[in-house]
């Protein structure tokens, strides 16, 4: 077993199932012996879970700019306070976005400019990169028809359909850039999702002994 731990960014728009994925993959790296700590973006600490609730208030108007800067400030917090040291303690950290989604957002979305928002995002991470960074995709229009059967939504899911157009393609530039991503299909039946992203982690995961 390596003494340092696996950090696997799950990211995707809206209605996507990362949190269901997240789970079951979880549970799959625990039955092979390995410990796993799940956690999500904005949030994961105290200070973080307050920033989210700001972010994600539907009452609230906030402009692109002071967005972003708490999304980083909440990542800064979250970097130090939790993935670090379950990383450092050998942990696998699944997290639910991270920041691929700020460029994806904030960037794509919003219409910041990508390289200062990629420059701050390393600068709030302190570097730390994911080892795999999964992408469950599908369509927007079909991720917010999932959500909405969910019943209330928050700030950015009400955002409009041009919005998350842009985060999809956002999101599929980044993936066609970085081979430590893999895109995975989200309108695929759960089970052929799951198997989809342990095919792509599983071998990750082997190389540093993390799998017995």
């Amino acid at each position: 077993m390596s003494p340092l731990g696996r950090f696997i960014v799950f990211e995707g728009p809206e209605g996507a199932g990362k949190s269901t994925q997240i789970q079951r993959l979880a549970r799959r790296i625990e039955r092979s012996g390995r410990r796993s700590v799940t956690t999500r973006e904005p949030g994961g600490t105290p200070a973080a879970d307050r920033i989210r609730e700001l972010l994600l208030d539907p009452d609230l108007t906030i402009d692109p700019l002071p967005e972003f800067l708490l999304y980083a400030a909440a990542r800064a917090q979250h970097v130090r306070e939790r993935i670090r040291p379950a990383l450092v303690a050998g942990a696998v950290v699944l997290c639910d976005r991270f920041a691929a989604s700020s460029l994806a957002y904030q960037a794509y979305g919003r219409g910041l400019e990508p390289a200062w928002v990629d420059s701050v995002n390393a600068t709030a991470t302190g570097g730390l990169r994911p080892d795999v960074t999964i992408l469950l995709d599908l369509p927007a229009e079909e991720g917010l028809a999932r959500v909405a059967t969910r019943g209330a939504s928050d700030r950015l899911e009400r955002a409009d359909d041009g919005f998350h157009r842009r985060v999809r393609d956002g999101y599929l530039r980044q993936a066609e850039s970085d081979p430590s991503w893999t895109v995975i299909d989200a309108r695929a039946g759960e089970d052929e999702v799951a198997e989809a992203v342990w095919a792509a982690v599983a071998p990750n995961l082997a190389r540093r002994g993390a799998l017995s």
